[in-house]
């Protein structure tokens, strides 16, 4: 019997480095040890993908096992796995390459330098009908500073507390500068080929905004939404709570598309959307849950806490249906007691220094993987 789940993929970047928070960058030695990591072009980083799997419990598991192998290799070198999505204790004044001699990593030295040295989460949920795929990326862009609130968890830069929730998305090079409301996969198409011919993008990947059509041969044989914008969530029950929020909207737009497809729903145009999107993005990095957005549906005032509360309310009768009211359940205690980059900002507004802060959130990262036994089990 088909799932009435989505397939979905987590593509993780993570930070490596000294128990003590400093990034310690090792990535090409993972990617040549460890199947299944590849480096970033900077070597402080580095990243694997799952496989797609729609059952929430088998994704909780692709999620840790890499985590695992990755903490047992870097323990052997007194290294671990760092907290955060930015270089919190780094240094991001130089860039520390993983492969000098690749031309595309020049590139992105040359042309963006550190801006792009960060960790986060990217969120695939497969959906192959055309017209519901760029539905879904429509909704998703208008809706993509939700998941980012959810997630922020990047306050700090440098050893210093930067005023930003996200610095990650704050200072993440959006590209092109100006992304459009796909009306459908030949708007995309003919887009994407004119920024190449342009040059304002490298490649048909070079496209680097909150969320974007993905597949095996893009622009043109597409089978997936990516959401781009999420911080790293190292907690692995709240990083499915947000993909469970994330699929059930996609899940209600299937069948509801008249109430919930922006091209049809809004009062506003295209070209208005995308720059209510963005703005709402930019207003999330710097204040996440607290921020004061704009509703994609009539432009209207709304606060995010407000907003994503109201969401929530919207896909449980559905999350019912699905049997996901658990998967869903650590929502609620984010918009109660504020994600990692809100906890983390309350507690060194009282004292508590970066370091500390980050030491203490590298032991919780090690307690997540051991309260889940099926995946040690499976190690055995």
């Amino acid at each position: 019997m088909t799932s009435p789940l989505l397939l979905k993929g987590f593509e993780v970047e993570l930070f490596t480095g000294l128990p003590s928070g400093q990034n310690v960058g090792v990535a090409s030695d993972v990617a040549a040890a460890l199947d299944d990591f590849v480096t970033e072009p900077d070597c402080r980083n580095v990243e694997y993908i799952t496989a797609p799997i729609a059952d929430y419990d088998q994704l909780s598991e692709a999620l840790l096992q890499p985590r695992r192998r990755l903490r047992t290799w870097l323990a052997s070198r007194d290294l671990t796995l760092l907290p955060g999505s930015t270089l919190s204790l780094g240094d991001s004044s130089s860039f520390e390459r993983s492969d000098p001699t690749n031309p595309y990593h020049s590139f992105i030295e040359s042309t963006y330098g550190t801006r792009v040295v960060t960790a986060s989460i990217h969120i695939n949920l497969g959906i192959t009908d055309p017209e519901w795929l760029f539905a879904a990326v429509r909704l998703v862009r208008c809706e993509a500073a939700l998941l980012l609130a959810l997630s922020a968890s990047s306050p700090f830069l440098d050893g210093r507390f930067t005023g930003h929730h996200s610095q990650r998305w704050q200072q993440f090079p959006l590209t092109p500068s100006e992304v459009p409301l796909f009306r459908d996969h030949r708007h995309y198409i003919e887009w994407v080929e004119a920024q190449l011919a342009c040059k304002s993008m490298r490649n048909e990947r070079h496209l680097w905004t909150s969320v974007r059509p993905n597949g095996p041969a893009r622009p043109h044989d597409l089978n997936r939404v990516e959401l781009r914008i999420c911080d790293l969530v190292t907690n692995p029950d709240e990083l499915l709570a947000m993909t469970a929020f994330l699929e059930l909207r996609l899940l209600s737009l299937r069948d509801h598309r008249e109430r919930l497809d922006p091209l049809l729903a809004s009062s506003l145009s295209a070209d208005e959307l995308a720059t209510l999107s963005d703005a709402n993005d930019a207003a999330v990095a710097h204040a996440s849950l607290d921020a004061e957005l704009h509703h994609w549906k009539d432009g209207q005032s709304i606060r995010c806490r407000d907003w994503i509360q109201s969401l929530i309310d919207d896909v449980t009768p559905l999350a019912a249906q699905l049997n996901l009211e658990s998967v869903l359940t650590p929502l609620h205690a984010v918009l109660k007691d504020g994600n990692q980059a809100m906890r983390w900002a309350a507690a060194h507004s009282k004292g508590v220094d970066i370091p500390q802060l980050l030491q203490n959130a590298i032991e919780e990262m090690k307690e997540q993987e051991l309260e889940h036994p099926t995946a040690l089990l499976s190690l055995g």
